[in-house]
């Protein structure tokens, strides 16, 4: 019996984001994820949004969707504790488009000590993500 969807990791991101819209104009074109679903309020605004990159799912809703009080991190003014390591093919090629694309640079691609070429940026809403290409050994 499957208990998840099919074609759905078993660990998924579930953001807040500050508007869901402009998170995925940022997503498509930052980062190279493409909409898998978006459910609409009824004035026609994203209410819930998949989307895929390769095999990573992200999904997010705008502050209050569903009357919760849950907000962005950039709304709180704060740094998560957590951030959202996505390896891909050039981790290089990722940060600048991010870069290009709105996000803030925090750490400039290099090769790390624990063998991944790696990076990490900002995102409008203030989660960090990392980006990792496994060096070749």
């Amino acid at each position: 019996m499957n208990f998840k969807p099919k074609n759905t990791p078993q660990l998924s991101l579930y953001m807040t984001v500050i508007d869901a819209q402009e998170s995925i104009d940022f997503y498509k074109k930052a980062f190279g994820f493409v909409i898998e679903e978006v459910i609409k309020s009824d004035d026609g605004k994203p209410l819930h949004v998949s989307m895929k990159k390769d095999d990573a799912l992200i999904m997010f809703c705008p502050e209050g969707a569903y009357g919760t009080t849950k907000k962005s991190p950039k709304t709180h003014g704060i740094e998560m504790p957590i951030n959202m390591y996505i390896y891909c093919q050039d981790a290089d090629k990722l940060y600048a488009q991010a870069i290009l694309n709105g996000a803030k640079s925090l750490i400039e691609p290099h090769d790390s000590f624990w063998g991944d070429r790696f990076c990490s940026v900002l995102c409008i809403d203030n989660y960090e993500w990392s980006f990792a290409t496994l060096l070749k050994k």
